[in-house]
């Protein structure tokens, strides 16, 4: 089994712009899955990511229109592999410790919030959250991810042109 996943979070946006449009055909159109770890905001990106094989979650600045169509948080079984996702909440210190009691028997954690990357081992579980695609960043910095599954689970972090 090989795949390859899409992973954003964060987009923050109230339509589909070009610039989404741009980094969808660069980077997404290719993968057998697209993940979205919440702060969609609008639930045009959500019908837009679904001409794909997709799976989100919502966050806590999507509006209710978005949450009646995502969970809070879900696992998502791919092959031998269970994947968590889920956005997560409160401040930035302490945010793995919150999302990690969430699961059990995961072998990765995709989740947002943050706006800070992610992508290291805990306890032999994958943490790893994409940053934002689109949202604000106060590194200036903007990126997506990709999981990459085969005989093992690989996450690689993709920093975005402005």
């Amino acid at each position: 089994m090989q795949m390859k996943i899409g992973v954003l979070s964060d987009t923050h946006l109230g339509g589909v712009t070009k610039w989404f449009r741009e980094i969808y055909d660069r980077y997404l159109s290719d993968k057998d899955l697209i993940l979205h770890a919440g702060d969609v905001v609008s639930t045009e990106i959500v019908d837009f990511l679904s001409q794909k094989d997709f799976k989100g979650v919502y966050g806590n600045m999507d509006p209710i229109e978005v949450q009646e169509r995502l969970a809070a948080k879900s696992v998502i079984e791919i092959g031998p592999y269970r994947i968590g996702l889920i956005h997560g909440w409160g401040a930035y210190a302490g945010l793995e410790d919150r999302i990690w009691a969430e699961f059990e028997n995961v072998d990765v954690i995709v989740y947002g919030h943050s706006h800070h990357t992610a992508n290291h081992l805990r306890d032999d579980v994958l943490l790893f959250n994409p940053g934002t695609a689109t949202g604000f960043s106060s590194s200036g910095t903007h990126s997506i991810g990709v999981l990459e599954l085969d005989r093992t689970i690989r996450g690689k972090i993709i920093t975005l042109d402005g």
